[in-house]
């Protein structure tokens, strides 16, 4: 796989839950921490996004938002 994008997170997939167009689907990354992703049902289907499979969570860092108490 080539990217461009310097956010990549490798995980399992640990979830996917399909919604009337769009599906959320969890990655787990380790440490406790899990990724969750909106994409449409569409993406589910073409990626064969299954639970147990490894994957990328891919964050384009404009679409990130940070905030501190």
């Amino acid at each position: 796989m080539k990217i461009s994008a310097r956010n990549l997170l490798k995980g399992k997939i640990v979830e996917v839950v399909k919604g009337a167009t769009t599906a959320h689907v969890r990655i787990d990354i380790g440490g406790g921490v899990i990724v969750t992703s909106s994409i449409t049902n569409g993406a589910v289907d073409d990626l064969g996004l299954k639970v147990g499979a490894q994957a990328y969570a891919v964050i384009k860092s404009s679409d990130v938002m940070v905030a501190v108490d």
